[in-house]
């Protein structure tokens, strides 16, 4: 699907809250689906401002001008190539009471339109009322950025609800670790930081703010309040500076001159960003009780930053006790209490801090995204789903998580948490992925600095008996929960990594290899006393991958041992409704159809292909929806006589990744491209085609979250996710070759992805 769409609003360089946020949706929607979508922009006037726009502004529009708005009707139909019209609203926006004037243009339309409104006016007089409920009934869909206002348009403007879609405001995912470095750059070293920021206009309330430092410096004479914004451009056209100057006049009246800064400019994103990180407390202070949604709000706690806001609609649905303080407009006193227990309570803050990244990170742009997608496509009736482009293939959390001894296990969102040691299966993991980048992209020497170190740590597990330990930790010593648990599927994934190690012995260092060789042959000792079917079938892969090197007739009989007693685990639980090889589907499943395809592939038994085949095909009845995939709950696995799985929640990201292994794998022996097209949608949900709708990939800092909850994403980045992810995103850069190929002899190449990096 290329679909164009025509976003009517206004748009930069235009200086306004909406025109930010057209931007940035703009910006998220041409990130995540370049290539499938083309977006261009009718600019909207203010009246008496000339400017000059460029691409992707194609279109200009005095929406204060009725017969402008007719023509730019007629010009929007005339072009076949539009297919979706986007409409920001706003009353300021467009001429006549209330907007009118934007029903001229809409009632002619003959295009679908989408209207967002940014403002939802809870007691409309008549005229506000038959306006906006004219505008949501020739509407496709309706838009609002919070459920409030969604319920006010069902209730008092009487629009359908099945018309109306609820999508959050967007954030920018944007954490800074080293908090006092940018503080020291931006003159602010030592104190502790309170911030509002936005065109300063009267409906900002910053007196309240003013006047709450008074007694907020008396007890915190470090403490600094940073107004951060120029003055709005109607504003100061109508009145100039008047405003500022009462707000310099309040601060010198007070004594606050050290006290309170004004950053008097048009901050860019990125340095907005920087002031919100070094936030200790963010103050929004508006005196709109209608006002319906805040970007510069939602923008603060998507940056980590506890708030003290008056109750506006969009503070009362998203603030409470976790995350700051809801206070009564105008009300210094309140905001100055609120500050003071805050500035006094470090441990307090941190927590707010914490749960505001939380409670935001559903909203980043890159969720907002996809989610206007999936209203256009449902606009459009669109069966196929559009998939987000393949993010670029980056190691840095993967480094970041790594230090001289190996990959740490755990992350605190995305900084690494040493405590919490170091495990063989993150390891041979982390190598398998170092491994399969050689395979798909040059070698360097920083990847294989980190193939190095994952190798040298499963030889440092491996024990005299040539088994192996699988928790180590801060210190490097082996931790007591080595001797209380089976180690029997670590040890299993120690051998795939060595074997698949091997398996790339024309991209990798021949000393590389022979390490790996040293490893693995000592295993042989062992391998064949394994019990546990996932063991086995890792053993099995790792064997496989073996054979790649160098033909053994004695791995060979090893393998086929492994298979028989896999087999044998089949023969024993399966029956006509359950084909599989244990009363219940647990961890790990797809491994164990694909170590019976690798067996096949190798021994030529034709009943472990037959096996293969069965189990495989019940698994993914089990996990693959029309659309998306399902990943069976950790939290309540799938009982052949007993609970459902179907709940949603506890679903993590190796499962996706096995999964995908285990779809190349059996497409490697049937090229039978249904297994791609699998592929295809099982990646797609690490980019938020799952229950959910959110992205597990961080594009960010290049990790992935530890799983997907049943309302929630699980924020932090630990070993076991950002590898599994990465080994996912290199098994599609297989899948874009195969693809290709597969599509050389159609007209055009499916649209479902950019090409390779």
């Amino acid at each position: 699907m290329n679909k164009t769409l025509l976003f009517i609003t206004s748009y930069p360089t235009r200086q306004c809250g909406i025109a930010t946020f057209a931007q940035d949706l703009v910006n998220a929607m041409h990130k995540t689906f370049a290539g499938q979508l083309k977006i261009e922009i009718c600019a909207l006037l203010e009246p008496g401002v000339p400017v000059v726009y460029e691409s992707p502004v194609r279109y200009t529009l005095n929406a204060h001008n009725a017969e402008s708005c007719v023509e730019m009707a007629h010009t929007i139909n005339a072009n076949p190539d539009i297919d979706i019209v986007c409409i920001e609203h706003e009353f300021g926006l467009y001429g006549g009471d209330y907007g009118h004037h934007l029903l001229g243009l809409l009632s002619l339309l003959d295009k679908p339109f989408i209207v967002r409104f940014h403002t939802v006016l809870p007691n409309p007089d008549q005229k506000c009322l038959k306006t906006v409920s004219l505008i949501g009934a020739l509407a496709s869909k309706v838009t609002v950025m919070t459920q409030t206002s969604a319920d006010i348009l069902i209730g008092t403007y009487h629009l359908p609800a099945e018309k109306i879609v609820h999508i959050p405001h967007g954030t920018h995912a944007h954490i800074i670790s080293d908090r006092e470095t940018v503080k020291k750059r931006l003159g602010l070293q030592g104190k502790k930081v309170l911030s509002t920021f936005g065109l300063l206009s009267e409906n900002k309330g910053l007196e309240t703010g003013i006047r709450a430092m008074k007694k907020i410096a008396a007890q915190f004479p470090d403490a600094v309040y940073l107004i951060l914004g120029k003055t709005h451009p109607t504003i100061l056209a109508r009145e100039g500076e008047r405003y500022r100057e009462r707000l310099q006049d309040l601060i010198k009246e007070s004594g606050l001159e050290n006290q309170v800064r004004f950053v008097n400019s048009y901050l860019t994103l990125e340095n907005l960003l920087d002031y919100l990180a070094i936030t200790d407390i963010y103050l929004f202070t508006s005196i709109d009780p209608d006002q319906a949604v805040s970007g510069t709000f939602v923008y603060a706690m998507s940056a980590g930053c506890p708030v003290i806001a008056t109750s506006f609609v969009q503070a009362r649905e998203m603030l409470d006790e976790s995350c700051g303080f809801l206070i009564d407009f105008n009300n210094h006193e309140q905001l100055a209490t609120a500050a003071i227990k805050l500035l006094g309570d470090d441990a307090l803050r941190a927590s707010m801090r914490k749960q505001a990244i939380e409670k935001t990170r559903p909203s980043i742009w890159e969720n907002v995204a996809l989610a206007h997608m999936a209203m256009y496509q449902d606009i459009q009736r669109e069966k196929q789903v559009m998939m987000p482009n393949l993010p670029p293939v980056y190691l840095d959390h993967a480094d970041r998580l790594t230090d001289e001894f190996g990959m740490i296990q755990f992350a605190k969102f995305d900084v690494p948490d040493p405590s919490s040691g170091y495990t063989l299966d993150d390891n041979a993991r982390a190598l398998i992925t170092m491994c399969m980048y050689s395979k798909y992209f040059e070698t360097n020497r920083y990847v294989l600095n980190l193939a190095h170190k994952y190798l040298n740590f499963i030889g440092f597990c491996q024990q005299p008996d040539f088994r192996f330990l699988n928790y180590v930790d801060v210190n490097h010593q082996f931790t007591g929960d080595n001797e209380g648990c089976n180690l029997e599927d670590s040890n299993g994934r120690a051998v795939w990594a060595l074997g698949y190690l091997m398996s790339q012995y024309q991209h990798l260092p021949t000393s590389l290899v022979k390490q790996a060789y040293l490893y693995i042959r000592n295993c042989f000792t062992w391998i064949e006393s394994l019990n546990s079917p996932r063991a086995i079938a890792f053993a099995i892969k790792g064997l496989h991958y073996y054979l790649q090197y160098e033909r053994s007739r004695t791995v060979v009989g090893l393998l086929s041992k492994l298979a028989t007693r896999l087999q044998k685990f089949y023969t024993n639980a399966h029956d006509d409704q359950w084909k599989w090889y244990e009363p219940c589907l647990t961890y790990g499943n797809a491994v164990l159809p694909e170590a019976m395809m690798m067996a096949w592939m190798i021994t030529g038994k034709a009943a472990y292909k037959h096996i293969a085949e069965q189990s495989f095909e019940f698994l993914c009845s089990k996990t693959f929806r029309e659309r998306y995939m399902k990943v069976i709950n950790n939290r309540n696995w799938f009982h052949q006589h007993g609970v459902d799985h179907s709940s949603e929640g506890g679903e993590q990201p190796i499962e996706i990744a096995y999964t995908m292994f285990t779809l190349q794998t059996f497409y490697d022996a049937t090229a039978n491209a249904a297994y791609l097209e699998k592929m295809r949608i099982a990646f797609s949900w690490y980019l938020g085609n799952n229950h959910l709708r959110q992205v597990i990939y961080n594009p960010l800092t290049y990790g992935c979250y530890d799983g997907l909850e049943t309302s929630s994403v699980n924020q932090n980045q630990g070993a076991e996710s950002t590898v599994c992810y990465l080994m996912a995103r290199l098994l599609m850069e297989q899948w874009n070759k195969q693809i290709y190929v597969a599509s050389k002899n159609t007209e055009a190449r499916p649209p479902l992805y950019l090409s390779l990096n």
